[in-house]
């Protein structure tokens, strides 16, 4: 049975293709149409997985969509006429993509592939939940789901087992963590769906100091539940998320790329509190009911990694599963999954170990693209390369890393990276200013060997996906300083030798010339763009930055 799935429209469209239950691949369109988070209908992305799988479009036997969305446009025709006439201009914006793709994806599905077949819509939250569970090698577990909204729901919790699925409690739009979080974002000068880890990021240099105010925007009961006082949000208003009491209550707004005042960071930092406060309520409230001691996280909010790390720190969970395109992205996957192993009632066999499904390429087509550029470069044995590689990170170079198959999620995993030391201070100024061209606090995430994870951080469990922060060992900080990050975590990713051998041995070498099996690994990507997918990509940003050596395939190159 071969089943796409397919998640679009909003933000992260994806598409993936299982085959008797397995992933074969999954892929986003961002990737392709090189729009960031983009929401278009994933056609490259399709037209890969349909490749890789080595089937035709006839031969998909299902396409499973990880939403319903007539229900969703009956949300939000009766949020928008609730709020006439303020929802005028957003009525104006949204209602003919609604008529002409979002309620049509048949049509859609038969104009772009040919595909004449059944769609199996699947609840927004059911999909998110399947994207974790199912693809975990957990046999029972809560599951816990935040995102921004789906049809209504935006929290949702449950316990499941084997393929027995049921989500039993959820909260409804508007109350949200998610759009808190977005909104609080867009306040801070961020951009909505891309800015949210930017915030993360500032929160650690800031103090909780905005509780009373919060106290007036969220109210959290002690299970975690909670709700949102409207007056402060401006949801299918305005242009802007938030509203004038908000800005009564916290201050001015700040301006994209205007200065950083003590206020914003305090602002951040209670909002990652408040939402930590919630997560972990809700977490203990899911523990002492069902007494189980695995936990699945999806939606959104899922990829705050420090909220992660809290969690597994302040509930009795012994076991955290999170998979890596937690977001709608990740939703594509679950809903191809649910459809297979919950409405079609077939077993689970497959383990989300890895994340590599995307596309790969060949030693000619990175040759083609080396030749185009004109750089001269040396072809290199693995071992040649890798030395070369862990020569020039020792050195205090940049490396742009770009080997096998495209990582899926928004987190590069070791693939489709820019590596540098992690011994070496200086190394966040030059990787933010000179070649990622973001802000100054934003942090450096860490690769290290997985058998060696314990020996430089406070690990509670593995983190092959980067979404655990846990604290840095006291006595490692300051041979590490470039991945330890002011609040003293770092954004963790451990490196199984059997998932990726060229990676730990990069790893392992490193290691043996130091003594130090830690890495910067940072995506490789300049600002407002996404992670690069082919070589020409790379080379591009390489070419356009300040990058001093690239490593494409066993291809190097080096800036003189």
């Amino acid at each position: 049975m071969n089943i796409l799935g397919i998640s679009c429209y909003y933000h992260d469209s994806a598409a993936c293709l299982i085959k008797d239950g397995v992933l074969i691949t999954a892929v986003q369109e961002e990737r392709f149409n090189r729009i960031k988070n983009s929401s278009d209908f994933p056609i490259n992305a399709i037209n890969y997985c349909i490749q890789e799988g080595g089937i035709s479009f006839s031969e998909i036997d299902y396409v499973a969509f990880y939403e319903k969305p007539y229900l969703k446009f009956n949300r939000v025709i009766h949020d928008m006429v609730a709020k006439f006439p303020l929802s005028y201009s957003s009525f104006i914006r949204n209602i003919p993509q609604w008529l002409q793709d979002r309620l049509a994806l048949p049509e859609v599905l038969r104009r772009e592939i040919a595909y004449k077949g059944k769609v199996l819509y699947i609840p927004h939250h059911h999909a998110h939940a399947a994207s974790t569970f199912l693809v975990s090698d957990f046999d029972e577990a809560c599951i816990l789901i935040n995102d921004g909204v789906g049809e209504f729901a935006t929290s949702s919790i449950g316990y499941v087992k084997s393929n027995s699925f049921k989500l039993n409690h959820q909260i409804n739009y508007p109350n949200s963590l998610g759009l808190l979080y977005t909104t609080i974002t867009t306040f801070l000068g961020f951009s909505a769906n891309s800015g949210e880890g930017t915030t993360m990021a500032l929160a650690s240099f800031g103090q909780a100091k905005y509780k009373a105010e919060f106290d007036k925007i969220i109210n959290i009961a002690d299970d975690g539940s909670y709700t949102l006082n409207q007056k402060y949000f401006s949801l299918n208003k305005r242009k802007r998320m938030y509203s004038n009491h908000l800005i009564n209550l916290l201050g001015e707004p700040r301006k994209p790329d205007s200065e950083y005042e003590e206020r914003h960071k305090d602002i951040a930092a209670t909002l990652q509190y408040i939402v930590e406060e919630s997560l972990i309520k809700s977490a203990n409230h899911l523990y002492n009911t069902y007494q189980c001691k695995n936990l699945c996280l999806a939606g959104g909010v899922s990829l705050n990694c420090v909220a992660n790390q809290k969690i597994l720190e302040q509930t009795p969970f012994e076991n955290i599963f999170i998979q890596p395109g937690a977001g709608d992205a990740g939703a594509a996957i679950g809903a191809a999954f649910y459809a297979y192993n919950i409405i079609f009632e077939n077993p689970r066999n497959f383990v989300f170990k890895h994340a590599y499904f995307g596309p790969e390429y060949t030693d000619k087509e990175i040759e083609i693209a080396l030749n185009s550029s004109g750089l001269v470069y040396n072809k290199l044995e693995p071992d040649a390369l890798i030395d070369i590689v862990s020569d020039r990170i020792i050195s205090k170079k940049t490396v742009g890393w770009h080997q096998g198959k495209l990582e899926f999620g928004p987190r590069a995993l070791g693939n489709r990276s820019i590596l540098a030391s992690a011994q070496d201070t200086e190394m966040v100024t030059i990787l933010n200013s000179k070649i990622k061209h973001r802000e100054w606090f934003r942090p450096f995430a860490p690769i290290v060997k997985a058998d060696k994870a314990d020996k430089y951080f406070k690990m509670l469990s593995d983190s092959p996906f980067m979404l655990l922060a846990p604290q840095v060992l006291e006595d490692k900080k300051n041979i590490i300083p470039a991945v330890t990050h002011i609040d003293c975590t770092a954004r963790t990713q451990t490196v199984d030798k059997n998932i990726n051998p060229k990676l730990w041995s990069l790893l392992d070498i490193h290691e043996k010339n130091t003594g130090i099996p830690v890495i910067i690994n940072t995506s490789f990507n300049l600002k407002a763009e996404p992670i690069v997918n082919t070589p020409e990509q790379a080379i591009n940003d390489f070419l356009k930055s300040d990058m001093d050596c690239l490593a494409v395939g066993n291809y190097f190159v080096e800036k003189q």
